[in-house]
């Protein structure tokens, strides 16, 4: 049994790969597994927990990030391509086309401006924003839900320690994560 947060927990199937590859390769380090699989296995679920959601609301994860990123934006809630693209760390193709399937379903609009009607943005429009309230409202209540075994400091001590390793693994694999 293993203690977790006062109480006692089994034996997981991380534990079970971690201590096979202990045995049978005793000389190569294993600890990482205990955190990188973990945090795998917990990426997968969620994932899987959010496109289900997701689907239930109407809206799927490219829309999603781009209508969030847009609303978080503040007012106008309007960026250039560039800014989305960076923020999401997604590629201009993709944002293009993720605009482009947007923009069809009315979600948001593209705007020329400058002397030369060169300089783009992308607009939040009233229905993008409606949907986009609505939307990330219920998804965080139920990502929160879905935290509720962590009391408050320990959710607080993970998402530092979170925040540590990949901050050191954006630094070492020369990720540029910045908004």
């Amino acid at each position: 049994m293993i203690e977790g947060g006062g109480r006692a927990l089994a034996e997981d199937g991380v534990d079970r790969i971690q201590a096979a590859w202990q045995r049978e390769r005793p000389g190569i380090p294993v600890d990482s597994i205990g955190v990188i699989t973990r945090i795998w296995r917990i990426g997968k679920l969620l994932a899987d927990e959010r496109r289900r959601t997701l689907a239930r609301l109407g809206i799927d994860a490219a829309t999603l990030d781009l209508l969030s990123t847009l609303r978080r934006s503040g007012p106008p809630y309007r960026l250039t391509p560039g800014a989305i693209a960076r923020q999401t760390l997604v590629s201009a193709g993709a944002i293009s086309q993720r605009v482009a399937r947007a923009e069809r379903q009315g979600m948001v609009r593209r705007e020329h401006s400058g002397p030369d009607g060169r300089r783009s943005y992308v607009n939040l429009t009233a229905e993008g924003h409606a949907l986009i309230d609505r939307s990330v409202g219920e998804l965080l209540r139920r990502e929160d839900d879905l935290m509720s075994s962590l009391a408050t400091d320990r959710r607080d001590e993970l998402t530092e320690l979170l925040r540590i390793l990949l901050a050191d693994l954006t630094c070492r694999l020369a990720v540029d994560d910045r908004p």
